[in-house]
């Protein structure tokens, strides 16, 4: 009988465990997982009436991965949307909170008129924005994303809307993205369209606004319930966790994992660990794609949640805000996590989570941290009934210029026969991409293994 190990329980591990399962009933599978539990940083509380979210708390409706596995595992019923609300959020630029305008794709203007109303930029960041759609189509080649944006939609764009939305998404310094890593999206609308805005506004009605609750979606009693399902969809599949792997090594036609409590023999192997971790194991196996994956930089990501008495809070607008960067918060956004899904906290609280990105401090200083600009955004704080925090240190892979060269040379490892690499190191940090990895990953083992 063929084995497969896959080394990591995070989600891109568990989509590969499950469909690998599905697609070869026969095959022999272990999971390994270092930490306690499996998910990665899909981590859902649910006590006192509270639901909370650790890490990610929704999935993109139009990247589908994520939404049909979750019909696969007969979650369809259970997915909810957001609330709806209008304005759906808002970016404060140091002195005032204004809203995002409505039919934003990602961080360009998908709306005429919305951006024309919009306070946040000014007539002539309007005009400059607006002269996207006469400026020649540049070269298809990378960029740093900031240097990209401010050539399409001038610096205003960047600074007061692209910036924010973008750090929220991949943390670090927004600037030095690759364009083509973290959006590639957005460079083939310039390719294809000749124009970001031409490009969005004929993309706008094929995908749901965020104002009417269409563009994110989670689950009723939080993202936790898919990785339950995942798991309890592993059915012979055999799970070690609390198990990192130590070691791997190459056996003949085989392969060998070593563990702290003994080794596992298999025919194939899927690395579904952080950049780190895979350099680690394969720096003996081939050391050039060890190195490039070492090159591939991480950075601390944090949330905190804090539940207040509903009366005690002043009123909030939509789901919530984000923080311009250079404004002096330590903040990244906040997220009013009661207004933004049903059924978040119980009657008569209100549930609020602070995101943080590249701020590495202690839980207490991080609710300290969050408190305090909760308290220049609304002059008074109540003190928190309950706080919940969760790290994630060197959690948040950054895609900055290069990456697909450093991809590509991590990639190379996969002419090892029966090794293959999967994670949100790679092709995309969301959870849909995590997923469509994992899934592609376990297919090609299955298919190597016969």
């Amino acid at each position: 009988m063929s084995r497969l190990v896959i080394v990591g329980g995070g989600m891109a591990g568990l989509a590969a465990a499950y469909h690998a399962r599905r697609a070869a009933p026969g095959l022999e599978i272990g999971l390994l997982e270092a930490a306690g539990r499996l998910g990665g940083k899909v981590s859902t509380v649910a006590e006192e009436g509270f639901v909370l979210e650790g890490g990610p708390d929704a999935v993109v409706r139009y990247k589908p991965w994520a939404l049909a596995l979750m019909k696969e595992l007969g979650l369809e019923g259970q997915v909810v949307g957001t609330l709806p609300a209008r304005p759906s959020a808002l970016i404060h630029d140091g002195e005032r909170a204004l809203p995002i305008p409505a039919g934003l794709q990602m961080v360009v203007p998908g709306d005429l008129r919305a951006l024309a109303l919009t306070p946040l930029l000014s007539p002539f960041g309007k005009a400059r924005a607006v002269l996207d759609l006469l400026l020649p189509k540049g070269p298809p080649g990378d960029e740093p994303f900031g240097a990209f944006i401010r050539r399409r939609l001038g610096r205003q764009v960047w600074e007061r809307l692209a910036a924010p939305l973008s750090g929220g998404i991949y943390g670090g310094d927004p600037y030095s993205l690759s364009t083509l890593a973290a959006f590639p999206q957005l460079k083939a609308l310039e390719q294809e369209h000749g124009s970001l805005v031409r490009g969005a506004l004929r993309q706008r009605g094929q995908r749901g606004s965020r104002e009417a609750g269409q563009l994110f979606a989670s689950l009723e009693g939080g993202l936790g319930q898919w990785v339950r399902a995942l798991e309890q969809g592993l059915g012979g599949v055999t799970l070690r966790l609390g198990a990192a792997a130590s070691a791997l090594e190459r056996r003949g036609e085989g392969w060998r994992v070593h563990t702290p409590e003994g080794w596992l023999e298999a025919d194939a192997v899927i690395l579904a660990t952080p950049a780190g971790v895979s350099a680690r194991l394969l720096e003996p196996l081939h050391p050039s794609a060890a190195e490039a994956l070492r090159q591939i930089p991480y950075g601390d990501s944090a949330t905190v949640s804090l539940a207040f008495p509903l009366e005690s809070l002043p009123p909030r607008t939509g789901h919530g805000m984000l923080m311009a960067a250079g404004r002096g918060f330590a903040v990244r956004g906040f997220t009013w996590t009661d207004q933004k899904w049903k059924g978040r906290a119980p009657e008569g609280y209100g549930l609020v989570r602070a995101y943080f990105s590249g701020v590495r401090a202690d839980e207490a200083e991080l609710v300290r941290l969050a408190l305090a600009d909760l308290q220049r955004l609304w002059g008074r704080v109540p003190p928190p009934g309950r706080t919940w925090v969760f790290r994630w240190q060197e959690g948040l892979p950054h895609y900055t210029l290069g990456h697909q060269q450093r991809v590509a040379a991590a990639m190379e490892a996969e002419s090892l026969p029966g090794l293959f690499l999967a994670g949100a190191a790679y092709f995309g940090v969301g959870l849909p991409e995590v997923v469509r990895m994992g899934q592609e990953k376990a297919a090609r083992a299955v298919e190597f293994l016969g």
